[in-house]
């Protein structure tokens, strides 16, 4: 049994580095193209800071792989001589605190890199590293209370009932949506500040709009994301009586008035065809699958690995595994989710005008350094968003149109020049 989960682990694993590959030999000779939808400048930028992700994701995914070897011949039995405490629920606790610390300081340095190398020499980081080690402190302090009690309350399930798989979905399931209740009000606000919108011609529109459809919402916030990130966004967030507009402050400063209102036309799409319920659906039927197939794990598995399976090393099979699982369950939802764009993208462009939503766009193409371009692999596994040029021919726009105003402070970056540990020779809109 451990053979052809190892087995499965490496096929899933060769083929996230395979798609990667891929997607950087796509994209190195898309960029020698005639640029489309920006200027010359950021579109050579834009490719070079895709291609620069997927080099860093490729040596993740090795050093992955690297982890998961080790944990099922050797990490399980290790970790569990280390742990040492009365009564089950207290072992599985502490089992899972080491498993999930482990794995944080291993893929820390990535994230570091990524935030601090990467996303600096491309202009998006604005994080200082004070600012992100108080941010890592919050998360560990958030995980160690709440992540202590949800492992603490799947414990003692796994431990007392023979259908556990059972009552942890309804128990994960169950935390799921009451994050999505308290995020926007209780969750968020730790990391960010949010102002509500000031009183004028955007915010009585905004509110027009709501009405329209029928949104009541806890009210409409700018969020400080500037003072980590560069990139625009927008979004509501929250069910019931919790949900809010969030718009970036990065975004006001970037899109006129009619630009933000079609945006936002298109994220009331989205809450006018019921996509939020239908996420949450599918969610759920990934949460039920996992654990059903992790509920039915013979006991022998365990047995291989040299450990006895107690509910916390139950639990952390389950987390080893589970991007295994959800890769195999991503194309059919990034399928889903690109459906539900193009019907979100009509319903803007009904809402807010079909050409300030095309300039919006263009503008958040450009100003967030997305390449808008993807080998077809990438699209069909990652994509939860349609190709940015496919969702502008469906609104009538000319994709193939090279008319874009050229900036004498155009960026201009090395080819793929800013890795220092990778040979010169890594997703999203």
């Amino acid at each position: 049994m451990l053979e052809w989960i190892v087995g499965l682990y490496s096929l899933y694993v060769f083929m996230r580095v395979y798609i990667s590959v891929m997607q950087i030999g796509y994209i190195n000779q898309e960029k020698r193209k005639e640029p489309v939808l920006m200027s010359a400048g950021k579109y050579m930028v834009a490719a070079n800071y895709a291609v620069a992700k997927e080099k860093l994701a490729i040596i993740e995914h090795f050093v992955d792989y690297l982890m998961f070897v080790w944990w099922v011949f050797k990490g399980f039995a290790w970790l569990s001589s280390m742990v040492h405490a009365e009564g089950t629920i207290m072992q599985s606790v502490l089992f899972l605190y080491g498993f999930v610390t482990i794995n944080y300081i291993v893929g820390l340095p990535f994230e570091v890199y990524q935030k601090f190398k990467i996303d600096e020499d491309f202009h998006f980081n604005k994080m200082t590293p004070k600012m992100y080690l108080i941010d890592q402190i919050k998360s560990a302090l958030m995980f160690f209370v709440l992540g202590g009690a949800l492992f603490a309350l799947l414990s003692w399930i796994i431990a007392n009932y023979e259908m556990w798989w059972l009552g942890g979905f309804v128990l994960l399931f169950g935390v799921a949506l009451l994050v999505n209740v308290l995020y926007p009000t209780l969750i968020a606000p730790i990391f960010n500040k949010f102002n509500p919108l000031e009183e004028g011609e955007l915010k009585d529109a905004i509110t027009a709009m709501m009405q329209k459809v029928g949104l009541k919402s806890d009210g409409i916030f700018v969020m400080d994301a500037s003072k980590r990130d560069s990139r625009l966004n927008a979004y509501f967030g929250g069910l019931g009586k919790s949900k809010r507009v969030v718009l970036f402050d990065t975004l006001l400063d970037k899109l006129t008035k009619e630009e933000l209102l079609a945006v936002l036309g298109h994220e009331l799409g989205h809450y006018s065809h019921g996509d939020i319920w239908k996420n949450i659906g599918l969610m759920g039927l990934l949460l039920f699958v996992v654990f059903f197939l992790f509920g039915h794990l013979p006991d022998a598995l365990f047995t291989q690995m040299g450990v006895i399976p107690t509910p916390g090393v139950k639990i952390a099979m389950l987390m080893l595994l589970l991007p295994l699982v959800s890769f195999i369950f991503t194309p059919f939802m990034s399928y889903v989710s690109r459906h539900n764009e193009y019907a979100a993208d009509a319903f803007g462009s009904q809402m807010g005008g079909q050409e300030n939503l095309i300039s919006a766009l263009l503008k958040l193409v450009s100003e967030n350094k997305a390449f808008p371009k993807s080998h077809p692999l990438v699209i069909f596994f990652y994509h939860t968003h349609p190709p940015i040029i496919e969702r502008l021919k469906a609104m009538g726009y000319d994709a193939g149109n090279t008319d874009v105003e050229e900036h004498t402070n155009e960026e201009t970056l090395p080819e793929d020049g800013i890795f220092s540990f990778v040979k010169k020779d890594h997703d999203g809109h």
